[in-house]
């Protein structure tokens, strides 16, 4: 080991640029959380465990998505049955 090292070039931040479209952050996570993703990517044989994370918060927005939309069809269905029921009586 060196008595003194050198840092008048270094830089901060991450070695490794982040991939595009990704953003790097700061989240607080319950244990529970972070012990079940860690354990699946164990289960898998190996992987990301924030890449699961990701991926599941991706499934939900698109699951709330799309129970919006299922919702706002069966809205529109009832409230069509409704009237052509009416009209028959």
């Amino acid at each position: 080991m060196k008595r003194e090292y050198d840092f008048s070039k270094g830089k901060r931040g991450p070695v490794v640029p982040p991939e595009p479209g990704k953003t790097r952050i700061t989240i607080r996570l319950d244990n529970e959380i972070l012990e079940h993703f860690r354990k699946r990517v164990h289960e898998m044989g190996g992987g990301n465990y924030q890449t699961l994370i990701n991926d599941a918060l991706r499934e939900y927005i698109r699951g709330v998505r799309l129970e919006k939309v299922v919702r706002q069809v069966v809205r529109e269905e009832v409230g069509a049955m409704k009237e052509a029921l009416l009209k028959t009586t």
